[in-house]
């Protein structure tokens, strides 16, 4: 059976309320799909007037008058701010994979009467309560996906046409961009996230979410080797350093039990400093092939600035003393000594192999995000390549 690539949208609302990981983790566990892209949009009126528009037709088998709800609920509450002009924050994703576009929709669920249950994503997250007339009184759909193939093509050509335009890093879509504690910083969710379908991407957002802080960029990206080695460039001299001491007292004890030769503290460090250079190359190689799947020292030419074979999802987020607190959740680089409750405590495993990576200040920030291009995404040519016709 053929691949198919679909999408869902998470609403303004489901980011505000830091729902956003939870919805993420549902998806991946319950469609066993692949995602391969994703995008933050600051929506126009333009591309909420042309998306709204196609969500009332007769291929959608949910109910007519939800139809008209969904449609009228994006033409509010997607649409920039009709006094002050703010625009909303929207997140796409998209999922590739036998029967995408089904698994999806059943995963996010449709609207039934008297439904109390938290099956889908809508039972869980979204609502519609009615006023003893039976009219609507409130309704959130939470996310909003296709009913079928075609109209998931139609509406992501309509979400590609305007990715340039109203997608990428948002600027200014904070409150407080203007305060001189604005910072922004660097997420990645690293590949281990990523062996298998589960829900540990999802679960690593809902605890950076407790930072109160907002995404304003997301992609999926693979890395290449050479963005890998200039990534983590600022780490190769610190390994050589610190693995010095180490290796130089791990030589002390193997000569001495295997040799029975005496070792004194002066050539334990002379053996320390020739040891801890090819100690901190080796351990260098082993995260830039962690992070794109290719050692360093056998990849050439064209293929270092090839993707790899790893994925990792690259987030930023924004706020007051954004660095901080994003690294407080994180916990430090050895889970081992990580709090509980951290997101290196909870899914991390060695100092390398540790969920996840933020950046360490506002100007290695900067640095990190001019590396893997976070003003640079696959959103559009993947909707355009996948539906060329």
């Amino acid at each position: 059976m053929a691949e198919e690539l679909s999408y869902v949208i998470i609403n303004p609302y489901t980011i505000y309320k830091s729902r956003t990981g939870g919805v993420l983790a549902r998806l991946l566990t319950r469609t066993s799909l692949d995602l391969v892209g994703a995008q933050m949009f600051a929506p126009s009126q333009a591309l909420i007037d042309e998306y709204a528009k196609s969500i009332v037709t007769e291929a959608d088998p949910q109910d007519r008058h939800i139809q008209e709800l969904i449609r009228d609920y994006v033409r509010e509450n997607l649409a920039p701010d009709p006094v002050t002009g703010v625009r909303e924050r929207v997140m796409v994703l998209l999922f590739r994979g036998e029967n995408a576009v089904r698994r999806i929709r059943e995963t996010v669920g449709t609207f039934k009467e008297n439904c109390l249950g938290g099956e889908s994503i809508r039972d869980t997250y979204g609502d519609i309560v009615h006023n003893r007339d039976g009219s609507v009184r409130y309704f959130e759909p939470a996310v909003l996906a296709s009913p079928n193939l075609e109209e998931a093509r139609t509406k992501l050509r309509i979400w590609a046409k305007y990715s340039d335009s109203d997608g990428g890093l948002l600027e200014k879509a904070t409150p407080t961009v203007t305060d001189p504690r604005h910072e922004r910083t660097l997420v990645i969710i690293k590949p281990d996230n990523f062996k298998f379908p589960n829900g540990r991407p999802g679960n690593i957002l809902d605890i950076f979410s407790r930072t109160g802080l907002a995404i304003t960029a997301i992609k999926v990206h693979r890395m290449t080797v050479a963005q890998a080695e200039d990534f983590y460039g600022p780490v190769r001299d610190v390994l050589k350093e610190k693995l010095a001491g180490p290796f130089g007292e791990r030589a002390k004890d193997l000569l001495s039990s295997a040799l029975n030769v005496p070792i004194t503290p002066e050539l334990e460090k002379q053996i320390g400093d020739l040891l801890g250079p090819l100690a901190g190359d080796m351990q260098f190689n082993s995260i830039v092939k962690f992070m794109t799947g290719h050692a360093p020292s056998e990849t050439h030419g064209e293929a270092r600035t090839e993707p790899g074979t790893e994925k990792c999802i690259i987030l930023v987020y924004e706020g007051i003393d954004a660095v901080r607190k994003i690294r407080e959740v994180l916990g430090p680089t050895d889970p081992a000594k990580a709090p509980p409750g951290s997101i290196r405590r909870e899914f991390g495993s060695t100092i390398m192999v540790n969920a996840a990576h933020a950046s360490d200040s506002p100007d290695n920030a900067r640095r990190e995000m001019g590396i893997v291009k976070i003003r640079e995404n696959n959103f559009k040519s993947l909707i355009e390549s996948f539906y060329q016709h």
